[in-house]
């Protein structure tokens, strides 16, 4: 039965390479793709075939930041990177840009593409909608791995966000996107550069380039920051998610420079099976400052 199933998603996967008008492929056959999922057209990058693993960018990024990795994966599994609602390709739902309603549309495109059980990764924001994903689909979900953030509204997030460096965490609103409006470039660099452990080790200029194209068209910055004004909510919502423990598999990946093992804990916390990795001089970028230590633990996990 297993079998069937991958064989089925690698057909409807190539079913879509075939007949998509937006099914460009980029490259190491890595397949550009949309879905409407609820009135919500998402985009994602696709390759590959076998079990399935959804991977979920952070804020200031989008699914541009899984391509060096996807082609590694996809020998062994379906890999699908979507944009996260309201980011990069996927559309701005006029509601719910929230990390609970984001695992909800998630879980919608997963649904749509035939899937049945997923692993899932996530880093930053990321991580926060995986988690809620593994959450409220617990029986969907095979394995799951946080990347360096917090989990907001489980002990431990507190002094995170209220933190006075973090000024960066409740910068949103009309008078905020007013000063970023064409700084958009000054304003992704305090995260690329202040946030890595080494600002040369960070996201690569390219990389910069198109996150800051994409997060510059209309409306783009205000979608992404709804997230962060979101947490106070999803504080909430974690809250009571957390009191049922997850039974599955979990993998945090924090940075020595970055929260350390303040994810690890929590993880500990909302779930019963826990491995926990600490990189050593290493900011919040783990994938980008250290790709093969990232990638290695990431890929024996899953």
């Amino acid at each position: 039965m297993n079998q069937m199933r991958h064989l089925t998603v690698v057909f409807f996967v190539l079913l879509l390479s075939a007949f998509s008008p937006l099914g460009a492929r980029t490259e190491a056959g890595v397949a550009s793709r949309t879905a409407t999922v609820e009135g919500v057209t998402l985009h994602f990058l696709a390759a590959g075939h076998g079990p399935a693993v959804i991977l979920l960018h952070g804020y200031t990024q989008t699914s541009r930041m899984w391509r060096p990795i996807i082609p590694l994966l996809a020998q062994k599994f379906t890999v699908i990177a979507p944009d996260l609602p309201g980011i990069g390709d996927s559309a701005i739902p006029r509601d719910g840009l929230d990390m609970k309603t984001a695992a909800v549309r998630i879980h919608g495109l997963v649904k749509s593409l035939a899937i049945e059980r997923v692993r899932v990764v996530g880093h930053d924001i990321g991580l926060m909608v995986a988690y809620a994903y593994a959450a409220q689909f617990p029986t969907e979900t095979e394995k799951l791995v946080l990347m360096d953030a917090f989990l907001p509204g489980v002990p431990g997030w507190e002094a995170v966000y209220d933190d006075p460096h973090t000024w960066h965490f409740r910068f949103n609103g009309p008078t905020p996107e007013a000063l970023v409006r064409g700084r958009e470039g000054t304003y992704f660099a305090y995260f690329w550069n202040d946030l890595a452990a080494d600002k040369t080790r960070s996201v690569p200029a390219e990389d910069r380039a198109a996150y800051v194209a994409a997060y510059s068209r209309p409306g783009r910055m205000r979608a992404g920051w709804a997230y962060f004004a979101a947490w106070p909510q999803t504080a909430k919502e974690f809250a009571t998610l957390a009191q049922t423990k997850l039974s599955i598999p979990v993998l945090t990946i924090g940075g020595e420079k970055s929260l350390g093992d303040v994810l690890g804990q929590q993880a500990k916390l909302v779930a019963t099976d826990v491995t926990v990795v600490v990189l050593k001089d290493t900011g919040h970028w783990v994938l980008e400052e250290r790709r093969r230590e990232t990638t290695d633990a990431i890929t024996k996990f899953l």
